[in-house]
């Protein structure tokens, strides 16, 4: 690891109290929640349909049992952990360091480390509804149904709060995150090719001093930024102080 890099982190954190952090998969892949694209990842997995097919919109609607035998097989992780990028996320904010953590992932670890600010710009799958009435459902419920979740209240067919492809994003948290990017001070973005869009597209409204890169692989975003660092996210914020 570059000593020389991880000093200039440190001292850009140092320096200010306006950071926000926008990750992707790769911030969780060290907690072993595979992500979509890497080598290893759900997109290089053999299963009758495509994964990026399974999980859109209409796969849901017309081939809803065989959604959720690929969603509880490899889209759950009831006992991953939060891995040292999380934790140190959460320092921070409790410094008062860090304003917000906008993130891609949609597994809920930042809460789980203590993050209070955090906006899942593709939801979470700790939060499920009834199609049909609302109704609130956990993550366990769905884990624990025989084939198809339905509501206990209406029967209606359960759903996870997750942004599938075809599916919009919710406008209130991109608002919010675009407002949260877009006064920020210092922008830390990690674990994130920056392909899938609109989310990727979101780090275009960071105006701020300093932009800092933190990725295993190239993210074509590395000519803009003041410091790059190609690393293991949770590798690299396990060596600063808070």
């Amino acid at each position: 690891m570059d000593e020389q890099k991880i000093a200039q982190l440190q001292e850009i954190i140092d320096n200010t109290d306006n950071i926000v952090f926008f990750g992707g998969a790769g911030v969780s892949t060290e907690s072993g929640i595979p992500d979509f694209r890497s080598q290893d990842g759900l997109y290089r997995m053999k299963y009758a349909y495509p994964p990026e097919t399974i999980v859109s919109h209409s796969f849901f609607m017309k081939h809803t049992a065989e959604f959720y035998d690929f969603y509880r097989d490899k889209m759950i992780a009831p006992d991953a952990q939060p891995n040292a990028a999380h934790l140190k996320l959460a320092e921070l904010e409790q410094a008062g360091k860090l304003r917000a953590v906008v993130t891609q992932n949609i597994d809920g670890l930042h809460q789980k480390a203590g993050s209070k600010e955090v906006l899942e710009l593709h939801g979470s799958v700790l939060r499920n509804n009834c199609t049909r009435c609302g109704a609130f459902y956990d993550e366990q419920y769905i884990l624990k149904a025989d084939g198809i979740p339905v509501c206990e209240k209406c029967g209606g067919i359960v759903k996870p709060d997750v942004v599938l492809y075809e599916e919009s994003l919710d406008m209130n948290i991109m608002t919010k995150a675009i407002r949260c990017i877009s006064e920020a001070d210092v922008l830390i973005i990690g674990g994130t090719s920056l392909v899938v869009y609109p989310a990727a597209g979101m780090i275009d409204y960071f105006h701020g001093s300093k932009l800092v890169l933190i990725n295993k692989s190239s993210t074509g975003r590395e000519g803009r930024a003041d410091l790059v660092i190609t690393d293991a996210i949770g590798e690299v914020m396990s060596r600063i102080h808070v």
